[in-house]
């Protein structure tokens, strides 16, 4: 066999088909098919254009997912016909679409162009004051019963949840000590009730529960209610409140809290309950207000806990809906440095809870009644 002659020519050209048999494109900007490609290293191929799926809520409100076959993709997506970017929320988890709109949604992913934008546009007409989500517990059994697996979800573990709280948080029919399978701390019981239970299995230990709906169902805008009655002793604090989906990419307090149900300790005259707003530079007690119940009403007896959001406001309410008793809004603001509105980045999921001891309320002591549950007859969710 002649041996090839040894130009530089040749030597650059016999490098190139080694370098493309191993695979190895990068430097020379070849592709497998040995077509020119960027010689950025990225692929050129495009992200799968997410894809959009419904199911039906109430009344023709939609629960709309979005997805995307690429691996590790990120969906960007807007609801007021605009065309996403980078800088658009990301997608979270399915969110409640009850109004006229237009979602359009992009996926992006490492090593791959932009997707093409789906759209899809939603026009359900829906008129104001109509109930287009709901939760009521409901339970068909003489037996305890599961919190709806896919609606509802847990925090558990100890850890002090950021206010050196005491409990440990259990989820349904847990029995990894501390939370006990026979002594539940959370589930549906045959009254049709959800129970939220706080237990002290030992003394000094404590189990409760906290179930949310991050993952699985968010919504931006409208009117929620909560139906509950809540204990009242030293170092309780009962709650239901939402988390921007963002706490997943932003962290708290920059996902915004919205606190509809709070209160703690033991019932005072009169007894009480706040509503308060949280975010970047407005955490603690800085934008909050108590409303008074009426003489001779407690929450230790059943109320409606209703707050209406809507776009630059948050209202809150109890037992009447035209009657508020406090509103925020980005003028709420004024003065706190840092402070940035994060209610109208997105949707937010729902929280119940009932947390035992911490920096507040304080610990619990000998006047304090174990077990103490909070029962939750409904969550609601209306058009504003």
């Amino acid at each position: 066999m002649t041996p090839a002659t040894n130009t530089p020519q040749t030597v650059r050209a016999v490098f190139r088909q080694c370098l493309k048999a191993a695979g190895i494109c990068l430097l020379i900007g070849c592709s497998s098919t040995g077509s020119a490609t960027s010689t950025s290293g990225s692929n050129t191929q495009a992200a799968a254009t997410p894809t959009l799926t419904t199911s039906a809520a109430l009344n023709g409100a939609q629960v709309v997912t979005l997805s995307s076959q690429t691996s590790g993709a990120t969906i960007y997506y807007t609801t007021d016909g605009s065309s996403p970017t980078t800088a658009s929320p990301v997608y979270e988890a399915p969110f409640l679409v009850d109004s006229n709109l237009t979602v359009n949604a992009m996926a992006v992913a490492p090593g791959y162009s932009n997707s093409a934008v789906s759209s899809q546009s939603f026009a359900p007409n829906i008129p104001s004051g109509t109930l287009v989500w709901s939760t009521d517990f409901s339970n068909a059994t003489s037996a305890n019963g599961q919190p709806n697996p896919s609606v509802w979800t847990y925090d558990t573990g100890a850890g002090g949840w950021g206010n050196n709280e005491l409990e440990d948080y259990c989820a349904w029919n847990s029995s990894a000590a501390p939370c006990s399978s026979s002594a539940p701390n959370v589930y549906v019981g045959a009254d049709g009730y959800l129970h939220i239970v706080a237990e002290q299995p030992s003394a000094g230990s404590y189990t409760s529960a906290r179930i949310k709906t991050q993952g699985l169902f968010s919504f931006q805008y409208g009117r929620i209610e909560f139906r509950a009655e809540v204990p009242e002793g030293q170092g309780l604090w009962p709650a239901a409140w939402l988390l921007g989906n963002s706490v997943a990419t932003v962290n708290w307090p920059a996902c915004g809290e919205m606190d509809v149900l709070e209160r703690v300790n033991a019932a005072t005259s009169p007894d009480w309950n706040k509503g308060s707003i949280h975010g970047a530079g407005f955490t603690g007690n800085s934008i909050g207000t108590v409303y008074d119940f009426p003489a001779g009403q407690t929450a230790a007896t059943w109320h409606t806990y209703g707050m209406i959001w809507s776009k630059s406001a948050v209202s809150y309410y109890i037992d009447n809906p035209t009657n508020t008793y406090a509103t925020f809004t980005p003028s709420s603001l004024s003065g706190l440095s840092g402070a940035v509105w994060p209610f109208d980045s997105g949707p937010a999921f729902i929280l119940l809870n009932l947390a035992v001891g911490g920096q507040w309320p304080g610990a619990p002591n000998s006047s304090t009644a174990f077990p103490a549950q909070m029962l939750v007859d409904y969550v609601h969710i209306y058009t504003n």
